[in-house]
């Protein structure tokens, strides 16, 4: 009997393993392997033809530590993840809460909202180039009428991020609000009828009742709005290429930028890890601290 049940046991093992197999090698093939290469990497100096590539410890690291340019391209990502990500969430909750209102012409509603998602990044940029063309473009031309002077928005460096952090917010707040509009017509009508009976106004029924069952779904958005805010690249390159002055440079244009442009692998490979590092604290953090708050049903 033992042994039967050695082998059963060892069967449903086996079993696990192969229902796991397919996750496990896409994991190792396309994340473990490229991060421990990377973490490789960043331990090693730049080589060339007459001087090859020798390890050099954390000399990377301090390197970018050192260089202005790493102080200037994390604030630039600060205030863009400070400023993208809250705001496209509030507006993509709001325009569920609309949606999913009884309002006329709701099916065009939520199309309009989600057309923007559907559109190429590159096409999306190239929409909004046109809108900041000085004197040609559709924001001068509005301005204009008001009396305001041509402004160039993506060539100073006052507005180039300003310009940048509005198309991502046009470009996302409609995706995530598909997940709120999901979440929200599984929240049973009753418990607004009830609250309705209880005498709770509409601002006290979304803060005590609508806002905790839809922490998990913000938990998602935010966690992919934090991810989508260090893998801008597209449209720097169509707007901005970074500039002027690094005004606009983000973290992962500037890590393809050294290692495409300048050819410093070594250096691009410790700026990735240390996004991975803090991209891995603010999992932590999230798991540890803000899903204890959350309600789930």
């Amino acid at each position: 009997m033992n042994a039967l049940a050695r082998t059963q046991k060892r069967r449903l093992s086996l079993y696990g393993w192969m229902l796991a197999a397919p996750a496990l090698i896409l994991l190792t093939v396309f994340a473990f392997i490229p991060t421990i290469s990377t973490l490789w990497n960043s331990l090693f100096s730049r080589g060339t033809a007459r001087r090859p590539s020798v390890f050099n410890g954390l000399e990377n690291y301090q390197d970018l530590f050192a260089d202005p340019v790493f102080w200037t391209v994390t604030t630039n990502n600060l205030i863009y993840a400070g400023i993208t990500i809250p705001v496209s969430i509030l507006f993509a909750l709001i325009m569920a809460l609309w949606a999913n209102a009884r309002i006329p012409a709701r099916s065009f509603v939520r199309g309009a909202y989600f057309t923007p998602t559907i559109l190429p990044m590159i096409a999306a940029a190239n929409l909004w180039l046109f809108f900041y063309t000085p004197d040609l473009g559709v924001i001068d031309r509005l301005t204009s009428l008001f009396g305001m002077s041509p402004t160039n928005w993506l060539g100073q460096p006052e507005t180039a991020l300003a310009a940048v952090i509005i198309v991502t917010i046009w470009k996302e707040a409609g995706f995530f609000m598909i997940f709120y509009l999901a979440a929200l017509q599984t929240i049973p009508p009753d418990l607004h009828e009830a609250a309705r009976i209880e005498g709770a106004g509409r601002w006290t029924y979304t803060r005590r009742v609508l806002l905790p069952l839809l922490m998990p779904t913000t938990i998602f958005v935010f966690v992919n709005a934090l991810i989508n805010s260090v893998k801008l690249i597209d449209h720097l390159f169509i707007l901005t290429k970074g500039g002027p002055n690094n005004a606009s440079k983000l973290i992962l244009y500037w890590i393809w930028e050294m290692a495409f442009s300048y050819f410093d692998r070594p250096h691009a490979a410790a700026m990735t890890v240390l996004v991975l590092l803090v991209l891995g604290i603010i999992a932590v953090l999230q798991f540890r601290l803000v899903e204890k708050r959350t309600h789930y049903r």
